[in-house]
């Protein structure tokens, strides 16, 4: 069977080329899949395997896992997987053979309005299925509590995009920036005392990285940032003074912040205006 006539009997013959489109848009510039499920070379991300399931370790005191293969291949990947069972592993973190490690930010994408948690399952159906059998380790034990965002805590109703501030928390929770940039306890992020007040520590190949304060604070967070400033960071990967941002943000900025649409980038820079200022 052709890779072609394949694709089109996983996705169906109704799909729509913009619902596509839209989903791919999700995926490349704000969901950042690739970086959990698609495996990287020297330049990047190896596209020829994509979504055949990343090489990175993610490990906790319940976890060490690795992103699984999510591409549409019927033995290995989620091929034959239900559009409600999709559902339920991107916005609860359940998957086939129960919850999902808490490394899968499913918190970050219960914002996702109706139609755009569809284009993202259509987008990935529209994928060349790769055949890559799920590497080790995987490990999973306890419980895990959700953590949304405030406020990002169920389904969006598209017309509410339409507040430029809604559409800011929107792409925020969806980019994930505020996992990122707020302190944890107990490997979850501190909302309510040290939203987007940094402090989160990651270590990687740049050694240990401590998530910056992006709070409105003039001095301690981004407060005395312009526009441009906020844009070029999230975008490019560089602060003010020019100085190359470390990963993961300089990582992300370049493969996916950069697809960001200006529409979408103005309303996340003005809604990062509005998180209260933290030292």
């Amino acid at each position: 069977m052709s890779v072609a006539l394949l694709a089109f009997w996983l996705i169906g013959p109704t799909a729509d080329a913009g619902e596509i489109e839209r989903g791919r848009y999700l995926v490349d510039a704000l969901a950042a899949c690739d970086n959990c499920h698609t495996p990287r070379g020297a330049a990047g991300y190896d596209l020829s395997s994509r979504f055949s399931g990343g090489a990175q370790t993610f490990s906790d005191k319940s976890y060490v896992v690795r992103g699984p293969n999510i591409s549409p291949d019927r033995e290995t990947g989620v091929g034959t997987w239900t559009d409600e069972e999709l559902r339920a592993a991107i916005v609860d973190g359940v998957g086939r053979n129960g919850r999902l490690a808490p490394v899968m930010p499913s918190d970050s994408y219960k914002p996702l309005t109706p139609s755009d948690l569809d284009a993202i399952i259509t987008f990935l159906r529209s994928a060349t299925p790769i055949r890559a059998p799920l590497q080790a380790p995987q490990q999973r034990s306890g419980e895990w509590t959700p953590h949304p965002m405030p406020g990002a805590s169920a389904a969006f109703d598209e017309a509410s995009l339409a507040d430029k501030n809604t559409r800011g928390l929107y792409i925020a929770s969806l980019a994930r920036c505020l996992s990122c940039h707020s302190e944890e306890i107990d490997g979850a992020p501190d909302y309510q005392d040290r939203l987007g007040a940094g402090g989160k520590t990651f270590r990687n190949v740049a050694g240990v990285v401590i998530a910056s304060n992006i709070t409105s604070h003039p001095v301690k967070g981004v407060g005395a940032w312009s526009d441009d400033d906020l844009k070029r960071a999230i975008t490019q990967g560089v602060a003010p003074d020019g100085a190359p941002l470390r990963p993961p943000m300089s990582t992300l900025s370049k493969a996916h912040f950069s697809k960001m649409s200006p529409d979408d980038l103005d309303a996340l820079v003005a809604w990062i205006r509005t998180i209260p200022p933290k030292e």
